[in-house]
């Protein structure tokens, strides 16, 4: 036997050993393999088909919204709640029932609402702007201190003007002059010069600026 021979003979009998030692290993590498794939397609299948679900039960939702049919918004936000509460879509419907609510004035069914649609949104914006819209609705509920506590989850970067004003709204409910002015200069600060919601802010703070100067002036008679 050649030397070469003996050399791919040697390599041949070490690749059977390898084989027989390993082959259990990677043979069950191999099915590992293919069964992960295979859950990851079967998996991306069902994720999309969750989200056509979904979204098919948000157009719903967004139709009874537009005429009125508060039997079929709350039967299709029900399942969008139950069953598809981690998909985006769940979270805009409760937004949507929860900006029809507050039209008919069923403030406390809106702050439900809002709080669900915060408590499981999973993106960041998306929560910040719940939040917001959860503290305008207890405002007007009559609960600025529970305002105040939905305003504190927003981060300080998200909607920063608007967070201001409506604490400035909140602080002034609870009687302190003071701390809404600072936060209606606040949030003046953080708007730009044509900003449309200006000249609101602008107004609220002069309204509590008068009063001070007019009682600074009766005093000085």
């Amino acid at each position: 036997m050649a030397f070469e021979d003996y050399d791919e003979y040697e390599q041949g009998e070490q690749v059977r050993k390898w084989i027989k030692e390993n082959g259990i290993a990677v043979a069950t590498g191999v099915v590992l393999a293919f069964a992960l794939i295979f859950g990851w397609r079967q998996w991306q299948a069902h994720t999309a088909n969750t989200e056509i679900q979904a979204a098919s039960q948000f157009a719903v939702v967004q139709n009874a919204v537009q005429s009125g049919n508060k039997q079929a918004m709350g039967a299709a936000l029900g399942d969008l709640q139950k069953n598809y509460a981690k998909s985006p879509y769940a979270a805009f419907a409760s937004a949507a029932v929860a900006e029809y609510d507050v039209g008919k004035n069923d403030l406390k069914q809106a702050v439900q609402n809002l709080q669900w649609a915060e408590a499981n949104s999973r993106q960041p914006a998306l929560q910040a702007l719940f939040s917001l819209r959860l503290a305008r609705v207890l405002l007007a509920d009559g609960k600025p201190q529970d305002a105040l506590a939905s305003l504190g989850k927003v981060p300080s970067g998200d909607y920063a003007a608007m967070a201001a004003e409506l604490r400035g709204d909140a602080q002034l409910k609870l009687g302190k002059a003071d701390a809404a002015r600072a936060d209606y200069q606040d949030a003046l600060a953080r708007l730009d010069k044509d900003a449309p919601g200006r000249s609101a802010v602008q107004t609220k703070l002069d309204n509590l600026t008068q009063p001070s100067a007019a009682s600074t002036g009766k005093q000085g008679q």
